[in-house]
Formats: structure tokens, sequence, C-alpha cells
């Protein structure tokens, strides 16, 4: 696979990434048919054949089982089977060639406790019961996102989707400045360019995106820190705020020395969290801010190295959740209440989570996941941690809750 940096923190091969979504868009509907005939004997087959199906490649030696998460394994992953072994529920994960991320999770309680045994399998991280949500077919296409939540009255960044130059340029000079644009689908801020406010540089931002999807959004920038929420059942179990590479000016070093002695933290040490890289993007970045290596910033200036928050290039977490403002839990819980998923990743935007997102003119959501990376919620830099995957198996498995 040929190295990609806007493709950071984690490669995509963007022939098949695009490819895929096209093809989503030709079988879409002839599954929708098939669904709406076949769903209830669809669900009921599948629950019946999927071990059997796994048992049988693993026999033939297609496939098989691991009971322990490997290197691999993302730590979303490990996390909620660190926490599955923590309560007696035994995780194996099957694997089909370079397919994984299948699971089957059994709970056997002790001995004389009068609880039955019970067996799931699911994809990713576990969710209550068999019933899918509609919205998973839609959630993470950001266009469409947008549009719902505009008509459930909630925030979101005003904009559009374009598979043509002409129309982004349309959407572009239709909208306040500056913008960004991104892939319609995907995650983790591929291909995304921020800080939009020539045409010159829509048009590259637009060629970016469109490597990884045909259609790219374009809308406005929002203004302050990116958060993500994890709701867990409906309910807001968890807020972390997603900072950029970055460092703070005390007015006495330079930029230089404040870097090496962040990078010196232990913590940036691996395997969650890195040092700041400095490479041609990172100069390009201090060039934006008007500031030099050597330069000495005033004392509390924040300094950024990259647009992205990835761990993997030095962007850092922090916990936050005891002070998200009621409004903001509110407006997030109505996201699942809409959604009506039980595992919901929401992406927002805004200067003070402390304050009513209602007071700020352009804060907003950006995205939202049906496959949310609970881990950071785990592993936070700053803060302390939050067990979201002991609330999710309370959720999914609340027979496990009393056995550690």
């Amino acid at each position: 696979m040929r190295y990609c940096k806007d493709c950071e923190p984690a490669q995509e091969i963007h022939s098949i990434a695009y490819l895929s979504v096209v093809l989503g868009w030709i079988d879409q509907p002839f599954f929708d048919f098939m669904e709406m005939i076949f769903h209830s004997t669809a669900e009921a087959i599948s629950r019946k054949i999927s071990i059997p199906f796994f048992k049988l490649m693993t026999a033939l030696r297609l496939g098989y089982f691991t009971d322990k998460p490997d290197e691999k394994d993302s730590w979303r992953t490990r996390c909620f089977w660190e926490e599955a072994e923590r309560r007696g529920i035994r995780v194996r994960e099957f694997h089909l060639g370079p397919i994984r991320d299948a699971f089957i999770a059994e709970y056997l309680p002790r001995l004389g406790t009068g609880k039955a045994g019970r067996t799931i399998i699911f994809d990713g991280l576990p969710r209550p019961g068999y019933k899918e949500s509609a919205a998973l077919k839609w959630m993470d296409n950001k266009g469409v996102m947008k549009k719902k939540f505009m008509q459930e009255d909630l925030p979101v960044a005003r904009g559009g989707v374009a598979f043509t130059q002409k129309r982004a340029l349309e959407i572009f000079n239709s909208i306040q400045k500056p913008v960004i644009t991104k892939p319609n689908l995907g995650s983790r801020s591929r291909h995304t360019l921020i800080h939009i406010d020539t045409k010159e540089k829509l048009i590259y931002g637009f060629k970016k995106a469109k490597k990884l999807s045909p259609l790219v959004v374009v809308e406005e920038e929002l203004r302050g820190l990116l958060f993500r929420g994890t709701l867990v059942g409906g309910k807001l179990v968890g807020v972390v705020r997603r900072d950029q590479p970055e460092v703070t000016g005390d007015g006495v070093h330079t930029v230089r020395e404040l870097l090496e002695k962040e990078n010196e933290r232990p913590e940036r040490q691996g395997p969650i969290f890195h040092k700041i890289i400095i490479d041609p993007d990172a100069l390009v970045e201090l060039g934006r801010e008007k500031i030099s290596m050597d330069d000495i910033p005033p004392k509390g200036r924040v300094i950024t190295f990259s647009q992205k928050t990835s761990r993997g290039i030095g962007g850092t977490t922090t916990e936050v959740t005891d002070i998200v403002h009621p409004d903001n839990v509110e407006m997030l819980e109505r996201v699942g209440k809409f959604l009506d998923d039980s595992l919901v990743g929401v992406d927002f935007i805004m200067e003070d989570i402390g304050k009513s997102w209602r007071e700020e003119q352009h804060s907003g959501i950006i995205e939202c996941n049906s496959l949310p990376f609970i881990d950071l919620h785990h592993y936070p830099l700053n803060g302390r941690p939050n067990n979201i995957a002991g609330k999710l198996w309370d959720l999914v498995m609340p027979e496990s809750k009393s056995t550690f």
C-alpha cells in the first residue's frame, strides 16, 4: 500500500475506498428491497448459521479463532475485550483471511447464582438484541446526517455536498468563510482540509477529498475545540476533548524548546500517545499561525503543529465529562433519541463545553459514528479514565454486572 499523508492515522487504499462507495450506491436499493421482504427471516437465519459457519471455516482451515487481542486489534477492541474478561465474559474473535472484527461473546455465570448463560454474536462492538437502528444506514453519511439534523433543529454547519467542482464552488460562494472540505463518507479526518478561504484552496481541498469519495462535503468551519461524546443506551456517558498536537507558550522558551519538553513526557513514548512530529505540513501550519520554531510565544498562546487531532501524530485527549453544560447533555441525548441507536459517537465543535451550545453562534455537530472509538475515554492523556466499555456491557449483558 502506498503511504498517504492525508490518510493518517490509518491508511486507506484510495481506489478501494472510492469503489466501495460507488458499489454501495448501486447495490443499496436491492438490499433495501430484500431487507423489506425478508428482514425478520434473514435475522433469524443469521443468528442460527453464524456460529456453525465460523466452525466450518475453522475445520476447513480457512478461518480461525483467537481468544486474546493481538497487535492488529485496535485499542477500541482491546478495552471492551479486557472489560469482558473482568466480568467473566469469554470473547473470541473470528478471522477469515484479512477479515476480522467478528466476535462471539459467551457469558457463563457461576454455579449457584441462578443466572442463565448467554451467547451473542456481533461485529466491531456489541449492541443489545438483534434489531438494528434504521439510522445505521445513513449515520456515517455526513451529507444525509446534516439534512436530517437541520430538520430536527440540531446544530450543524451550513453547507452541502458536491459531486462536481462547479457545485463545490457554488456552495463555497454561498456560505461564510473559512470553510472545510472532507469526503462524504469516512472518518478520522482522512483527506480533510480546513481554513479554506480562497477559490484555489477550495479546489485543492475538493480534489483531495475526491480521492476517497465521489461526493465531497463543503461546509462552514465551526469555531472552537473538537469534542467526542459517546452515548450508550441513549444516555451521554462520556465526553473527551480532542486536541491537535500543540504546546502552550510560557513567555520564556522558544517553540522548539517547548516542543522538546513536551515530547519528553513519558506518556508520549507510545503505544497510545506519540511524540509531536515536525514535518513540512507542521511548518506550513506554523506559517499560517505566523510563528517559527525559534520564536518565543507569549504566555498562554497555544501553538498547533497539525490540522488533525490523531494520537498517532501527537494529538491528545482530555476527559471532560464532569464539566459538560446540561444544555449540551440534552442536545447530545436528543441526537441519540433521534438516531434510535444504542451506541453512538458524536463529534462536535464548541469553544467552551461548560457553556450552552445555544450561546455559541458557530458550534455544531460535524459527524456521527456507528462504531465509535470508545478507547478515547479509557486512555485520556489528561483526566480520569472513563470505563465506557463497562457501561456498554452493562447494557448488552446486564447479568454480568455483579460478577467482578
